[in-house]
């Protein structure tokens, strides 16, 4: 199997845009909520707007890029985020299974709310909350996020609107792993109920259901 655990996208250039999806906007929510310094958030927005973020670079628990400044840099920038372990993965792959609509689904590339919950209940949180996302940048400001890593993060929930298996990237698994690993779980099932030889057995014998002393069930007209 190609190991598809390191994806590069594009700079989208300059693009005013805010995150569309669910689950975009919960990732930036995520940030905003850990900022120590809101203005540095909207420069941040303007910076990805303005199409200052370089190609971006996702990796299990890690999404990177090189943002210019015109007061420097330019500087390398980092979002971190904690990988899933085995045993949260095999939760996920359990509940997804479940239900073949949350492959289609991811297939898709959507992510449903039912979906995210159902992971939730199984102790396996997909999306980041308050403080989960790390921002690292080799520039001098010291706020977190600085303007840097928020313009890396808006664009990032810019992806994560067109596929959401960067998310799960980010967690730990490629895409091509995960439908392999969903499909060797729902195809065994699939063959449980419906069976691969159709091929009716013999009818039963009507007599046998004749309650003692009933006439005898007639003979079928011959054709006339």
């Amino acid at each position: 199997m190609t190991d598809d655990r390191v994806r590069g996208f594009p700079a989208f250039g300059a693009a005013g845009r805010f995150a569309r999806s669910w689950w975009g906007r919960a990732w930036v929510g995520a940030m905003e909520d850990t900022a120590l310094d809101l203005r540095q958030l909207k420069k941040g927005r303007r910076y990805a707007a303005a199409g200052l973020v370089g190609p971006i670079t996702v990796s299990p628990g890690r999404i990177a890029a090189v943002v210019e400044d015109a007061d420097g840099g330019p500087f390398r920038t980092e979002l971190r985020l904690a990988e899933l372990s085995d045993g949260d993965w095999t939760r996920f792959f359990d509940r997804v299974a479940s239900r073949s609509g949350h492959l289609a689904a991811l297939l898709d590339r959507d992510m449903p709310h039912d979906l995210v919950e159902a992971a939730d209940d199984a102790g396996v949180h997909l999306l980041p909350g308050i403080g989960d996302l790390d921002p690292e940048c080799d520039c001098p400001g010291w706020e977190l996020p600085c303007r840097h890593a928020a313009a890396l993060s808006f664009q990032a929930s810019w992806l994560l609107d067109a596929d959401p298996f960067v998310l799960l990237l980010m967690r730990g698994r490629g895409e091509r792993e995960i439908r392999e690993e969903l499909e060797s779980r729902i195809a065994p099932v699939a063959e449980a109920v419906v069976p691969a030889d159709r091929t009716p057995g013999p009818l039963p014998d009507l007599a046998a259901f004749r309650p003692s002393g009933a006439p005898s069930i007639p003979a079928a007209p011959g054709v006339p």
